[in-house]
């Protein structure tokens, strides 16, 4: 009997540092299995194909809309993202822990076909840091740099969509927070059953076969 994995969810608004806590968290537990996004945008320099993103074009991408071979998908700038489904599944049913790093529109839209999954939501610990993160590149206008904080902070209403909120102040201790997280998760009571029947050397608790997924 393999014991499905966790499905773990991680967004918040932009300017969090998801994708360095996901990269932080990857090097603390290498066994979590991280979804990679399908899109249909023209790879950038140094992109390569199933490393950040599946390459689509626009045909393949609607057949598999379809076939509904996505748990979330999006259209932006005339571009399509979405997250394919069956190597999600196929990691969970192995018993790996699965990572999406995924937008807020997109883990709400995951929470609908995945209620069973732990959704973090991550938070920067000030405005003042917040705005610092969004005007780092130094190349935008102060009016795209206004628009980028006021939708952060409309975003950050979400947060009690989610089971979890991490302030991201401290990379590496917001990291340890998220791995605690997982780590409660997997001694929850639901997940065990007792073997009352168990031999001298067998453990008297063993992780129930949950199907929900």
């Amino acid at each position: 009997m393999t014991v499905p994995g966790l499905l773990i969810v991680i967004s918040g608004p932009s300017g969090t540092g998801k994708g360095s806590i996901c990269r932080c968290l990857l090097k603390r537990r290498p066994d979590i299995f991280l979804s990679v996004s399908a899109t249909t945008r023209l790879p950038r320099a140094g992109e390569t194909n199933g490393k950040e993103y599946h390459f689509k074009d626009k045909t393949e991408f609607e057949a598999m809309l379809a076939q509904d071979e996505f748990l979330e998908w999006a259209s932006v700038y005339d571009n399509y993202y979405g997250t394919p489904r069956t190597p999600v599944d196929s990691a969970l049913a192995q018993g790996r822990d699965v990572l999406l790093e995924i937008d807020i529109k997109g883990a709400l839209k995951v929470k609908q076909k995945a209620p069973e999954g732990i959704y973090i939501f991550l938070v920067p610990p000030s405005m003042e840091v917040l705005r610092t993160r969004i005007t780092g590149r130094g190349t935008d206008s102060m009016e795209v740099i206004s628009k980028r904080l006021g939708k952060s902070m409309e975003e950050l209403s979400y947060l009690y969509e989610y089971n979890y909120v991490v302030v991201n102040d401290v990379l590496e201790e917001a990291a340890a927070k998220v791995e605690s997280i997982i780590i409660a998760e997997k001694s929850r009571t639901h997940r065990y059953r007792i073997q009352s029947n168990a031999g001298p050397e067998e453990p008297l608790l063993v992780e129930k076969d949950l199907k929900n997924w």
